[in-house]
């Protein structure tokens, strides 16, 4: 367990692929990111969603990018790779931790509203770090809050970003 530990910190290390292709000079890590959904879930978990649950999804969810990196769409990788990629990557690295496993395995399903309010919060992050970028050095954002509002299912969410994009006008 203790390699598992010291393989996750890694996570802090990596930096977020998207915002390196739009030329974002030191742009958040996979942990940072990981840290902004954790937030969110406290911040707007609905009633009746476990939110200690989301919270370990959210936590573990980006963990195989340590073994596989940060793929993007735009890398030329099938989702189909990716995910077998991905899978590899989480069996061996959560070998003997099942629990943490099937928690990966949850995120990757999304048919739980624990799973459901991760991707949804995972989305909305990327949206609001856009916005933050655009504020800070003017880098066209637009593709990330596009994509994060087609991804979003969670009405408030939708707001929280909508709220945000009207805020920066």
């Amino acid at each position: 367990m203790t390699f598992l530990l010291d393989e996750a910190l890694t996570l802090k290390s990596i930096p977020r692929a998207g915002w390196l292709r739009v030329g974002i000079d030191q742009p958040e890590s996979v942990a940072a990111h990981s840290w902004g959904i954790c937030w969110l879930i406290v911040a707007h978990a609905p009633k009746g969603v476990d939110t200690e649950r989301a919270l370990k999804i959210a936590v573990v969810h980006d963990l195989a990018e340590v073994r596989t990196g940060d793929i993007t769409p735009h890398d030329g990788i099938s989702k189909t790779d990716k995910g077998r990629l991905e899978d590899t990557a989480a069996r061996a690295m959560f070998s003997g931790r099942e629990d943490l496993f099937e928690l990966w395995q949850e995120y990757e399903q999304n048919t739980t509203p624990e799973a459901r309010l991760v991707h949804d919060c995972d989305k909305l992050d990327m949206g609001l770090q856009a916005l933050h970028y655009a504020k800070r050095t003017g880098v066209d954002a637009s593709e990330f809050i596009q994509s994060a509002r087609a991804n979003i299912g969670n009405e408030e969410l939708l707001r929280v970003l909508d709220e945000a994009v009207a805020n920066l006008a």
